[in-house]
């Protein structure tokens, strides 16, 4: 079967069939999802039952992977973190953000693997960074442009939430020390479309740097409000063995936690990324390119 493409909204997502993620994967179809990767934003897999070797080896394909400071991790596998929420407090992902923005160079993307799944609820919804910046003024463009916003990763993980037991609290140390708070542009250029996109986010965004505080949080507000808009965003209903793998450079997301008490299991493994820029002179590539 060949690849086909089935693009779900203007702006963001799509759904890949014909091809086994499971499966040892040709540079040809690497390249490929790379290429889709980076048009659409999100990509959707459907009955793409794997295991966490399987999933380890596929996203390796991608780049070196990231290794969690906090969730825990698969057995013999760290590079695959377990968000479980009889394991995890996951409050914190029911916000508008972009994953390990505390990092200095934050992931390339993520793919994100569906194990256990309630019966209703726990949809995830994705936004365009860049279809976000677009629907900015001019004049909001040039303001925010050449600005920079501190990230921190006590935002999301709290010392009162993370560091409840003694082998939390070390493991909750040693990710404050390693991890202290991170300076990206407000804007950031997206390193192989050319496209400028929103590189702030609820999850890990404390302030505007150049801004008084007054004035970073209206802005900040302002903004964390704007990416919410539904013309800028897809949302995936999930069921047992879906995949989404998504480019953590042009999006953020929202995983709804409407679902409790029941259960919810997901995998998932980050590629590591570079360091955020921001180039005002960088023109995104030509439109009419797009894969089909």
């Amino acid at each position: 079967m060949a690849l086909q493409i089935t693009p779900l909204t203007v702006h963001i997502g799509a759904e890949i069939s014909g091809v086994q993620l499971d499966q040892e994967l040709s540079e040809t179809v690497i390249e490929w999802l790379q290429e889709a990767l980076v048009q659409y934003q999100v990509l959707f897999f459907k009955n793409q039952p794997i295991t966490p070797q399987q999933q380890y080896t596929l996203a390796k394909r991608f780049g070196p992977l990231h290794i969690h400071p906090i969730y825990p991790k698969v057995q013999d596998r760290p590079e695959i973190i377990i968000l479980d929420t009889e394991l995890n407090d996951l409050r914190d992902n029911a916000l508008w953000h972009t994953d390990v923005t505390f990092a200095p160079q934050p992931p390339l993307g993520a793919i994100l693997a569906a194990k256990k799944i309630p019966s209703v609820g726990g949809d995830t919804l994705w936004s365009s960074a860049t279809a976000a910046y677009e629907g900015l003024s001019p004049a909001f463009k040039r303001l925010l442009g050449g600005l920079n916003a501190t990230h921190d990763i006590v935002k999301s993980f709290p010392v009162e939430r993370f560091a409840i037991s003694p082998e939390e609290k070390e493991r909750f140390d040693l990710a404050i020390k390693k991890n202290p708070p991170i300076t990206h542009p407000v804007i950031r250029t997206h390193p192989v479309s050319g496209k400028q996109g929103l590189f702030v986010n609820e999850g890990f965004t404390t302030r505007i740097n150049e801004l008084n505080a007054e004035e970073s949080a209206y802005v900040l507000k302002y903004l964390f409000e704007h990416i919410q808009k539904p013309e800028y965003t897809v949302r995936w209903r999930w069921q047992k063995d879906d995949i989404a793998f998504w480019d953590n450079r042009a999006t953020f997301h929202y995983a709804v936690d409407d679902y409790r008490p029941a259960h919810r299991i997901m995998n998932r493994a980050t590629i590591m990324g570079d360091t955020p820029f921001y180039d005002p002179t960088v023109r995104a590539k030509d439109e009419g390119a797009r894969i089909k």
